[in-house]
């Protein structure tokens, strides 16, 4: 049974926005500014054109095989199932723990505003409650969270209007305290909040007219989480001491403060909550998705690739990666947390940006969205995610490294009992 296409470029566009705007602006956004300062301006428009690179391979490799499983499927069909298995694989570790301390940071705020919850029964409540909404129905999932986007939109526009206008020049006085160095290491985890464009490329089985819809939507949702991410960042960091904003959890509710407006502070930790909420939501239908396409290639056990018959939706591996999420949540720390999630996915656009330079070869004629500047655009690509790889901490490589090597030999170990 195939998976219902019923998303429209509203919905691709809002689910693409909707993981990308959050867990980065409410709390990533203090890690990195410890590192870059100010400057997190520069890292985030740095964090961007990388982004960039891979958006336009996304959308052309999304348009040419619209099938679930983004980065995964394209390795699939285009380089080698075993490197395939090992990109599904690093992807779905990088989006759980990811997952599970976004689940963190919304029970944070919750029990910021409601003391008397503990934080890991309102975390694991909501990875099992957002578990549930997929469970109903895509269509269903991406209503709701185009009303989530559009709420912590305005909210975000909100802080903006609000603070702008009360920027005290001084706060930017060390404006890269760290150097370029700063500002790189800044962009590497400031990555970690534009991974959501290629989310939209995982639904590309339940996305109508993929090869017109798809490249679109990911170009919008990038395209507008960065003018809100480098407008947010310079707003906080105006409002408020980067070392303050650095040691928070609520950097853009510290920054808020600033003001005196607390109408306004406490719009942004709704917000916060809003953002987290709607990131959660879409992360688990990236993750579903992928484990699906795995399961369906007959390299996760063929169970997980069972579709609810009357929901329409893969509901074994929404099941299994929304346990696995919750289960985490109980031992995710966010710093960690974000540099292995932004180490495995850059290392998984690598492959992907490769992936498109495939596509043309085997295919020149394929008539599909068309990146520019080919080769030029997918070559930037990789050599841009590996030099933020490179700015991450060394204990992301070495996590990586051990998801890759247990990969390749369940990998060879589930190939021989086939054969």
């Amino acid at each position: 049974m195939k998976l219902k296409r019923t998303l429209n470029l509203l919905d691709a566009t809002s689910i693409g926005i909707g993981a990308i705007i959050g867990a980065g602006i409410f709390v990533v956004l203090g890690i990195a500014v410890g590192y870059a300062g100010p400057a997190i301006i520069i890292s985030m428009v740095i964090a961007s054109i990388v982004a960039s690179f891979t958006a336009f391979s996304f959308a052309e490799l999304g348009s040419a095989i619209p099938k679930e499983g983004g980065a995964y499927e394209f390795t699939y069909e285009l380089i080698s199932p075993f490197l395939a298995f090992i990109v599904g694989c690093l992807w779905l570790f990088g989006q759980t723990v990811a997952g599970a301390a976004i689940s963190l940071g919304f029970a944070s705020y919750f029990v910021a505003i409601f003391p008397f919850f503990s934080l890991r029964i309102v975390a694991v409540s909501a990875a099992l409650t957002l578990t549930a909404l997929n469970l109903i129905g895509t269509k269903k999932s991406a209503t709701v969270n185009n009303i989530l986007v559009l709420t912590k939109i305005a909210i975000i526009c909100l802080f903006i209007g609000t603070g702008i206008s009360q920027i005290s020049p001084r706060n930017y006085s060390q404006f890269a305290p760290n150097g370029f160095l700063g500002i790189l290491q800044g962009a590497a985890f400031i990555f970690f909040a534009y991974l959501g464009f290629g989310r939209i490329a995982a639904l590309g089985g339940e996305v109508r007219n993929p090869k017109r819809t798809l490249p679109p939507s990911i170009l919008l949702a990038l395209t507008t989480s960065m003018i809100l991410y480098v407008l947010t960042g310079f707003t906080a960091t105006g409002l408020q001491d980067y070392r303050v904003l650095a040691e928070s959890g609520s950097p853009i509710a510290d920054a808020a403060r600033a003001t005196g407006n607390l109408a306004v502070t406490a719009a942004i930790s709704f917000g916060a909550l809003i953002a987290t909420a709607s990131v959660l939501l879409t992360n688990l239908i990236g993750l579903s998705r992928v484990s699906f396409a795995m399961a369906r290639n007959g390299q996760l056990p063929s169970f997980i690739a069972k579709v609810h018959s009357r929901f329409g939706t893969p509901y074994v591996s929404i099941l299994f990666m929304g346990a696995l999420m919750a289960t985490l949540a109980f031992v995710s720390d966010l710093k960690q947390t974000a540099a292995i999630t932004s180490f495995s996915i850059l290392s998984t656009h690598v492959v992907l940006n490769y992936s498109a330079i495939r596509l043309r070869k085997k295919t020149p004629k394929l008539k599909t969205f068309k990146a520019p500047l080919y080769p030029l655009i997918p070559s930037l690509g990789i050599v841009s995610c590996i030099i933020l790889m490179f700015s991450l901490p060394e204990a992301s490589w070495i996590v990586a490294a051990v998801v890759m090597i247990a990969s390749s030999i369940y990998y060879l170990l589930r190939k021989r009992h086939r054969v």
